[in-house]
């Protein structure tokens, strides 16, 4: 078994830290140091140094190519046999449990996510964002901070993000410097190499919650109030259709996930997106993704093709990931084509720039259509747009519940029903502010009533609180 895996080296990058319990960090050697202000013990400190050394020392001397083509429990025996190997011979007083977790961490490396991993297992990292192979980010509570975490060099973190894309058919080179993909978990991932990444690979991971939050949980934490949601709750029922509007971070995947929840389960759904991270709860949904052209330039699948594909599909609701090209318009043609209900996502400040942004991205698609006629498709096939922000202290709020009344000439009339309204910023840093009606009753509260569903005349109070 030795001689089969040690008779040819491969330099292996090293992994970056060590997991250890919550009251140790790494330092910027990858080695954990204690948080609190008592010395460190000189055994601890010579354990902890000669785990790094034989850390290295493994990574340095396993042939990965040969490994990587056995079965995972295999693996494991074969690389537990060299680590007690090398404890015996350094003298390491490791207890099984300190055996195990070293094991786990050099597996990481070899058919993992190598340093990416500890941070892909943490709850409570929202968002990773790698600057170079030195330089990384991530996001807590809204919040960005630093970590120690490095890669060893720039080809460590290139073998990592090829093992991301590869993994979903994609690849990222000079030629193809840019690149969407997604772990298996649904997280979404953006690749940018160079030459397009002045100082290195800049990867941006987006992580979703292995529990998707729900409406509930949206209310629990602030993001809006139940009369809010319930009467957001209602019109997804009642197939009122939805666009979810905000920017970058904001929160709208994580809205239309929630939202998506009321939808009844004997309804057939139908997902697009650029790179699949949608988590619906539904029994009877068709996922669907764009492809990125080959190596040749040829069979790229984008969005619009998608669309039009779903509508052979025998859809109740077209559920668009992220709307931004020229699909806007196969997807207003679905939504007034006996497909109400359907709901997509969009980047744009406020509900009216929302209409602003679906007008240009219409007018992308190169129809000889008037502006008359584009606003007329957009007015009559949406009802509902939820505008979600992110605050200046991290925090996602639900800003605007606006809902389209018509066309009154060529201008499309909004109402606005629920709004946030900021008031100022505590001494720490957190916004202060509060939810309320407008006093304006939406004009679906009639459709609402035809399918059994009452929403009291209170939430629309404005002297009422929320």
């Amino acid at each position: 078994m030795t001689g089969r895996f040690t008779t040819r080296r491969v330099a292996v990058p090293e992994l970056a830290a060590f997991e250890e319990p919550p009251s140790r960090a790494p330092d910027a050697m990858g080695a954990p140091v204690l948080l609190d202000s008592q010395p460190e013990p000189p055994l601890r400190h010579k354990l902890l140094d000669a785990k790094v050394r034989l850390h290295r020392r493994l990574i340095d001397e396993i042939n990965l190519s040969a490994l990587e083509k056995l079965p995972e429990d295999e693996i494991r025996r074969y690389v537990q046999q060299l680590v007690s190997q090398y404890v015996l011979a350094e003298r390491l007083a490791l207890n099984s449990q300190e055996l195990n977790e070293f094991v786990s961490e050099i597996l990481d490396e070899m058919t993992g996510l190598g340093p990416l991993e500890p941070l892909l297992k943490d709850p409570t990292i929202s968002d990773i964002l790698i600057n170079g192979h030195e330089c990384v980010y991530v996001e807590r509570g809204g919040m960005l901070e630093p970590l120690s975490v490095r890669f060893k060099d720039e080809q460590h973190l290139l073998r990592i993000i090829n093992k991301i894309v590869s993994a979903v058919g994609r690849r990222v080179d000079e030629s193809h410097p840019l690149c969407d993909a997604r772990l298996q978990d649904g997280s979404r991932v953006n690749v940018a190499v160079r030459p397009i990444g002045v100082d290195g690979p800049l990867v941006s991971i987006r992580k979703f919650s292995k529990k998707p939050f729900n409406l509930s949980k949206l209310v629990e934490i602030g993001a809006l109030r139940p009369p809010m949601a319930e009467v957001l709750a209602a019109a997804v029922k009642a197939r009122i259709t939805t666009i979810i509007s905000g920017g970058t971070g904001s929160g709208k995947t994580t809205m239309l996930n929630a939202l998506s929840g009321f939808i009844s389960e004997k309804e057939r759904l139908i997902t697009i997106e650029d790179a699949a991270e949608l988590q619906l709860q539904q029994p009877h949904v068709g996922r669907m993704e764009t492809r990125p052209p080959n190596v040749e330039g040829k069979g790229e699948i984008r969005q619009r093709e998608l669309v039009k594909n779903a509508l052979r599909m025998r859809p109740d609701r077209v559920i668009l990931g992220e709307c931004r090209g020229e699909e806007a318009f196969d997807m207003l043609q679905a939504m007034n084509t006996g497909h109400e209900g359907s709901m997509a996502t969009i980047h744009a400040n406020t509900p009216r720039d929302a209409i602003t942004r679906l007008e240009q991205m219409i007018g992308m698609a190169g129809l000889p259509m008037t502006v008359a006629s584009i606003r007329g498709q957009i007015a009559g096939a949406i009802q509902l747009i939820v505008q979600l922000q992110r605050q200046s202290d991290g925090k996602r709020k639900v800003t605007s519940i606006a809902e389209v009344t018509g066309l009154e000439g060529d201008i499309i009339q909004m109402q606005e029903i629920f709004k946030y309204v900021r008031t100022g910023t505590s001494p720490d840093g957190t916004v202060e502010g509060h939810f309320q009606a407008t006093g304006l009753r939406p004009r679906f509260l009639g459709h609402l009533a035809n399918q059994g569903i009452k929403i009291p005349g209170s939430y629309f109070d404005p002297s009422q609180p929320l």
